[in-house]
């Protein structure tokens, strides 16, 4: 995962207060109202009280403290994240709405045959926030223990072995089929509508196994209700240590992580998008990076330099693997 990038002294300036955005500010743009004068819209496209919901409003708390205006979560769920991605297009590019980007942006123009926006071409992505991990789990009477044990059975008895996922078109659910694609293997997919009843169905035996987020295999990995074969990011997970990555167990460069950032409608005058990018690296390196890793996720806190590429290769890597696989969304 890309390291975290220390501010730059233009980005240090721009926090510095007015005096520095509209030093850097070209004439036109000076002559404008200072950003921000009023509240920022930070559109969230899941419901309230989710995980995505939750960090969302820990970032927007922590970069209205730096930017001097609150920042303001409202929820936009539904159409997996299309309704929230095409209310930001439409804004206003004054960098006053901005959108929790997500995983789902760049899966999207994969499984969705018509887009109101292009989210490469409407949207500028100012920073990459965090990290989440998907951990391969396997019901204890599978009597895997190993990523090459799971692989040999399968491609011994292809299309026997069921897995599960919390919907179609979902982080797990990707990751999964990425793998398969990989290792040449044949899976059945079962899809749940959430990852909670995936699980329960997945300890009760009735599907062999799933790549479900991290945070949420901890507790059942302890009680020997599941098994932890692997990790989907790059390096270990401090929370699962002893789990080795896909990558490392035979796999170099598998990666498949959900993610989120700070993403706005194209237009933003460069020094606005500065002062959003300056604010929301220094939150997310301040008290705020203990507080996210706590739930499993990792910081990344890199910049719109990074984040903007990052964006069209998660593009490209995820309509490729569900033009292979031929998935469709509900």
């Amino acid at each position: 995962m890309h390291p975290s990038l220390r501010l730059s002294r233009r980005q240090a300036l721009v926090l510095g207060g007015l005096g520095g955005l509209q030093a850097l500010a070209p004439t036109a743009v000076r002559a404008q109202a200072p950003f921000p004068n009023r509240p920022i819209q930070f559109i969230v496209a899941a419901p309230a009280g989710g995980p995505s919901d939750n960090a969302a409003r820990m970032i927007a708390d922590e970069m209205g403290k730096l930017l001097g205006q609150p920042m303001v979560v409202v929820n936009k769920p539904g159409s997996a994240g299309v309704i929230a991605a095409e209310a930001t297009a439409r804004a206003a590019p004054d960098g006053h709405t901005l959108m929790l980007s997500w995983i789902g942006n760049a899966t999207s123009p994969g499984l969705v045959a018509k887009l109101p926006f292009d989210i490469n071409r409407d949207f500028v992505h100012i920073a990459l926030a965090l990290a989440g991990a998907n951990a391969l789990i396997v019901h204890p009477s599978t009597g895997f223990r190993t990523l090459a044990d799971l692989v040999k059975h399968a491609k011994a008895n292809p299309g026997r072995l069921s897995y599960a996922s919390s919907g179609n078109g979902t982080s797990g659910h990707l990751a999964m089929e990425m793998f398969k694609q990989r290792a040449g293997i044949s899976m059945l997919h079962i899809p749940y509508r959430g990852g909670a009843p995936a699980l329960t169905d997945l300890m009760a035996g009735q599907v062999q196994l799933m790549f479900l987020n991290q945070d949420a295999v901890i507790a059942p990995s302890a009680a020997g209700k599941v098994v932890p074969l692997a990790i989907s990011s790059a390096q270990r997970n401090p929370l699962l240590p002893q789990v080795p990555t896909v990558a490392e167990s035979g796999y170099p460069g598998f990666e498949a992580t959900a993610w989120a950032g700070i993403s706005g409608p194209q237009g933003i005058p460069a020094p606005v998008v500065a002062a959003i990018e300056a604010a929301a690296i220094k939150a997310l390196n301040g008290p705020l990076k203990a507080r996210i890793e706590a739930t499993g996720a990792t910081v990344v806190a890199t910049g719109k330099d990074r984040f903007t590429p990052f964006v069209q290769r998660e593009t490209e890597t995820w309509t490729q693997v569900i033009k292979t696989a031929g998935i469709k969304v509900d």
